[in-house]
């Protein structure tokens, strides 16, 4: 009888400038593969396929940005030769010297990826792969927020605002999702890479977790509320907050700043990185995502009320600048804002489970 094969190890590279849950919600994910499923179905646990273990640089407990208490396994020394290595996200601003404060997490990741390991990101955890010159003329993505700013950063990067998950780099070893619970999609994904597709959607079923087949672009937000450090163009942007339903609103933005067109379109341009334009169709929008959430009024109610005559135009735009139709956005996220604004009454809406009776195959072999 052969003995079984050993779990495969991941490290979990932890900091304080990280969410705890992001860090322990992979740990559980991981550890659970091959194990839960058995556990419900055959009644008896299955053996660990997978062996995370937390990594930091030193081994005494700090706490996370939000508080919560991280207590690391090993040091980074002591992980030397993880097969895959998971970088979560990072609380930071773009402003702060990253390369010096992460010098010892970037020469580790350097090195675990010359000796073959795969380097897995989650959210704002792809910079230190940037800041390491790990994804130079690469694919790239990250949280949708810091995209922009990545791109400016990184300008050898190829960043993909739009998707929740990007796999790159030499033998495919670089895995990059987006923002928030992408990083469950990150997870999935590299146990269907070392163990096998059966076992992430096991994995799948008993955590009830949904692939984010839409990527990220319907979850932004296009348009950041920042004011330009420049007062002229500041107070054009507050102006147009107001009335972007008008017509001709980039000619009166131009008047209200007192430049001719041509010299205030170039000054907006740099002052907020997109033309009058573009700034003016992204607020229109984001201002239509949320009556698409909140109201029924017909798409070509909602195209008239944002400032748009044309509602073929509208839909265009919209499904350019989201990834989904204005009636697609509706069914999406209009059922997900009712069910937040009024609950859903599980009594009322549900049978009751039934009582446990056994862990057979039965009820779960459609799910």
């Amino acid at each position: 009888m052969s003995a079984a094969p050993l779990p495969i190890e991941i490290a979990i590279l932890a900091y304080p400038e990280t969410s705890a849950s992001v860090v322990f919600g992979m740990y559980d994910l991981f550890f659970s593969a091959g194990r839960d499923w058995d556990a419900i179905v055959e009644g008896k646990p299955g053996p660990s396929l997978l062996r995370p273990r937390i990594a930091s640089k030193h081994r005494e407990p700090f706490a996370a940005g939000n508080g919560v208490p991280i207590k690391p396994e090993v040091t980074l020394e002591e992980s030397a030769a993880p097969a895959i290595v998971c970088v979560p996200e990072i609380l930071f601003s773009f402003d702060e010297p990253l390369a010096a404060r992460f010098e010892a997490e970037i020469a580790w990741l350097r090195k675990c990826y010359a000796a073959g390991a795969t380097l897995a990101t989650s959210c704002s955890g792809a910079v230190l792969l940037a800041e390491g010159g790990l994804l130079r003329g690469l694919d790239a993505t990250t949280h949708w927020a810091f995209c922009d700013e990545l791109q400016r950063r990184y300008p050898d990067i190829r960043v993909h605002r739009q998707r929740s998950l990007v796999i790159t780099g030499e033998a495919q070893r670089l895995v990059m999702a987006g923002a928030g619970t992408s990083w469950l999609d990150l997870a999935l994904y590299l146990i269907a890479r070392q163990v096998g597709v059966e076992v992430a959607m096991q994995t799948a079923r008993v955590n009830l977790i949904d692939w984010h087949a839409l990527g990220q672009q319907p979850f932004a937000r296009l348009a950041g509320s920042r004011q330009s450090a420049d007062a002229t163009i500041a107070r054009c942007q507050r102006w147009i907050a107001e009335h972007y339903r008008e017509r001709s609103p980039v000619a009166a933005m131009a008047a209200l700043s007192g430049l001719a067109e041509r010299s205030f379109k170039r000054r907006f341009k740099q002052a907020t990185g997109m033309s009058p334009l573009e700034y003016v169709h992204i607020l229109r929008i984001e201002e239509a995502k949320q009556m698409l959430e909140a109201e029924a009024a017909p798409v070509e109610a909602v195209a008239n009320d944002v400032g748009y005559e044309d509602a073929g135009f509208f839909s265009r735009l919209f499904r350019r600048n989201v990834g989904l139709s204005p009636n697609e956005y509706r069914k999406r996220f209009g059922s997900m804002r009712r069910a937040l604004q009024g609950g859903v009454n599980l009594d009322a809406s549900s049978p009751p489970c039934p009582p446990s009776r056994s862990t057979g195959r039965q009820g779960l072999s459609a799910s």
